[in-house]
């Protein structure tokens, strides 16, 4: 099993086999519109445009499991267009966790373990407090905790690292230069 294995619908409902983004650097996004992280969006462009000519490719996942993205899939596409320019390829609301998760992203928890939250980090403090406080055994296994969990796949299709939403997209892009 590959992440080719797997298959999405598009943000438009058409299903699309990840085989296409064979040879691609992937970094593979849950995402949501009415979140804290969603400012997020802006430097996921950034990165998308700087190195997709090398063969780097981005591609998000609204989910509303933690309510944060209540719209439908056109809302979720002219939100995300309109207010940061999003041209990277936008997939079908999924699930990210739980029993109904999408296929790709039980892969991806499998692949890639949480690894905790950086105490160093505000924003990594903040979360695992809330964690903490209202679900304190998401903490223990491997499932997306929050919106905007990021899953870094090389050319081959490998789960290389999982960054947790936190992480500013931007303080990736060393090991994104590393992949390409």
């Amino acid at each position: 099993m590959s992440i080719y294995s797997y298959t999405a619908r598009n943000i438009r409902g058409k299903e699309i086999s990840l085989e296409q983004y064979r040879d691609k650097v992937l970094l593979i996004v849950n995402t949501a519109s009415k979140c804290g992280f969603t400012p997020q969006y802006s430097d996921l462009q950034k990165l998308y445009e700087k190195y997709n000519e090398q063969g780097f490719q981005i591609l998000g996942f609204p989910s509303n499991q933690f309510g944060e993205e209540p719209g439908t899939n056109d809302e979720v596409d002219i939100f995300c267009q309109i207010n940061y320019g999003v041209s990277f390829p936008l997939f079908e609301k999924i699930d990210v966790k739980g029993n109904n998760k999408h296929p790709l992203f039980a892969y991806l928890t499998e692949q890639a373990e949480f690894a905790g939250f950086d105490p160093g980090h505000a924003g990594s403090r903040l979360l695992h407090k809330m964690l903490e406080e209202h679900d304190p055994a998401s903490l223990t296994d491997n499932e997306v905790k929050w919106n905007f969990t990021k899953f870094l796949i090389d050319r081959k299709g490998n789960v290389v690292e999982r960054f947790e939403s936190p992480v500013d997209p931007l303080d990736i892009e060393p090991a994104i230069e590393q992949l390409l």
